[in-house]
């Protein structure tokens, strides 16, 4: 039975408490300034941001916010930042970037649609510079129009090297690049940049052992991913892939799974068909986790992000946070108790130009926004700590707040809105601290087996039993004319009865109410109140 009444109360909790406290909104804090076309974000294990900027260089910014004069890398005569989607497009460190001092950039090099570069560089005995006549090009694609060029590179927890290219341009993947397991456009590959020179093949690649197959392939089926990035707690792979014409998706593949995930463009498009032309049922395709349509709401470039792992923002841990080109606004995506997904739109307002999401070396996320060259910080618009609930015998006590709302059994408590509570009947109780404007956040609940016990301002009344089945006796009333009454946890009288006025014992028959939690109140006949406490009915 206590276990039972445990459950109901969890979910009662559950229901009341996801519509009571605030929802989670983050807002973007300005914290550095002058990235012009910035596209990426980067840290290593130093408290210093890394700001790739398309036109070749890479900015250091410190953890004021001062952007350092000297770039850390410029390289800006090699690349090709000619076009909206060209030019510096990535950087990544190596795992071992204290020891060795390697990092690895994607960039456009050549005129016209370019070339696709990955190169390694060191950084010299100065930390803030690095050399850019150390350049070893480790791979090269020719380009076929100037657009999807993806560009980003990541590290993954396995120590392999994934880079993602995007189909090679135009509309509609013209040439079926993405499908095409001979070409590495429309692909993330994974590649071994310790084991030879340039790079080996990792022996567990999905393709190694097939001859028709690139064995550098990981992954096919992307349009463009432009921004992609592992959970720095779970290894799972997020990837924003840009949509043609109708859809956006954001795309997940767990950790450790190598088996190839085909994400199936240009067949699909998001979770639609698209171009079916020598395509395989929609079933042997990975279906997006979440899609967004572009036209009337404005999205056009889905913006990849990350699984926020900091210790700032309690509320948006696991979640991840991503967002669009042209929208702007920020949604976050975490998992569900079926398997599957929770969407939430978490910024109500955006700013156009927002291309890429970063973390730094505390896993606390920044936003860079390549319109005007601002840096930002993500944080909680509500950053308060949880409340919490101490408990001294059937004494509740919240942290500090502005406000306060008791619930019981996830039901608010009418009246109840001070720091402390004296608990009066068996259940789950807890609080909803006001600190200010939107930002109402909701403590777990404490589980209480309690006795009867005397709230009222006079001390000598005593309820018992607590719960009751038939009747509760009120032992110690005084000698005065009084009103008992029993409220329901909304507040609506269910029950008066008048005493006449001699001090001793009242009996409250409840023999025909339903099962559940009340609030009794004593007063006297001119509204003085000498008793509020919680009860329960059950049998």
């Amino acid at each position: 039975m206590i276990f039972r009444s445990l459950v109901v109360a969890l979910l009662a909790l559950i229901a009341f408490g996801s519509s009571a406290q605030s929802p989670v909104r983050i807002q973007l804090q300005q914290f550095a300034t002058g990235l012009t076309r910035i596209a990426d974000i980067v840290h290593t294990d130093d408290d210093r941001i890394f700001a790739v900027l398309q036109g070749g260089t890479i900015r250091i910014v410190q953890p004021d916010g001062t952007v350092l004069p000297t770039p850390f890398l410029n390289i800006t005569s090699r690349v090709n930042s000619n076009g909206n989607e060209q030019g510096l497009l990535g950087l990544t460190f190596d795992p071992d970037y204290a020891t060795n001092g390697h990092f690895y950039v994607y960039y456009i090099n050549g005129s016209g649609n370019g070339t696709s570069r990955v190169s390694r560089f060191s950084v010299t005995a100065d930390p803030n510079v690095a050399d850019p006549t150390s350049e070893e090009i480790l791979y090269t694609r020719q380009q076929p129009y100037t657009n999807h060029n993806g560009g980003d590179l990541e590290f993954g927890p396995d120590g392999y090297l994934y880079i993602g290219f995007g189909d090679g341009g135009n509309a509609g993947d013209p040439q079926a690049f993405s499908q095409n397991m001979t070409n590495v456009l429309g692909k993330m590959i994974r590649i071994d940049v310790h084991g030879a020179s340039p790079y080996a093949i990792p022996s567990d690649n999905p393709f190694v052992n097939s001859g028709d197959t690139l064995p550098e392939i990981w992954a096919s089926g992307l349009r463009n991913p432009w921004r992609f990035g592992f959970d720095a707690v779970t290894g799972d792979l997020w990837i924003g892939d840009v949509g043609q014409n109708a859809r956006e998706e954001v795309d997940f593949w767990p950790a450790g799974n190598n088996s190839g995930p085909n994400f199936g463009w240009r067949c699909r498009e998001g979770n639609i068909a698209f171009n079916t032309t020598g395509c395989e049922p929609a079933s042997a395709y990975v279906e997006p986790v979440q899609v967004h349509t572009t036209g009337n709401n404005q999205w056009c470039s889905v913006i990849g992000g990350r699984v926020y792992r900091g210790d700032s923002f309690y509320r948006l841990e696991g979640r991840y946070l991503y967002t669009d080109y042209c929208l702007g606004r920020f949604f976050s995506l975490e998992p569900n108790e079926f398997g599957g997904w929770v969407s939430e739109q978490v910024q109500t307002t955006g700013a156009f130009g927002v291309s890429c999401i970063g973390e730094d070396r505390s896993k606390e996320l920044y936003a860079g926004n390549s319109n005007n060259g601002i840096l930002y910080r993500i944080v909680d618009v509500c950053p308060q700590p949880r409340p919490v609930v101490s408990q001294d015998g059937n004494t509740l006590t919240a942290s500090d707040a502005l406000g306060f709302t008791w619930l019981f059994n996830g039901s608010p408590i009418p009246g109840e809105t001070s720091q402390t509570l004296v608990a009066g009947a068996s259940g789950a109780y807890s609080v909803i601290a006001d600190n200010g404007p939107d930002c109402q956040l909701l403590s777990e609940a404490v589980n209480l087996l309690t006795t009867g016990v005397s709230e009222g301002n006079e001390g000598s009344i005593r309820v018992h039993p607590v719960p009751a089945s038939d009747s509760f006796i009120l032992d110690g009333m005084p000698a005065r004319k009084s009103t008992v009454t029993l409220l329901d946890l909304s507040g609506r009288v269910i029950l008066t009865q008048h005493t006449n006025g001699t001090e001793g014992i009242t009996s409250v028959n409840v023999r025909e109410l339903p099962v559940g939690n009340y609030v009794l109140r004593v007063s006297t006949m001119e509204g003085q109140e000498l008793l509020r406490r919680s009860v329960a009915i059950q049998r």
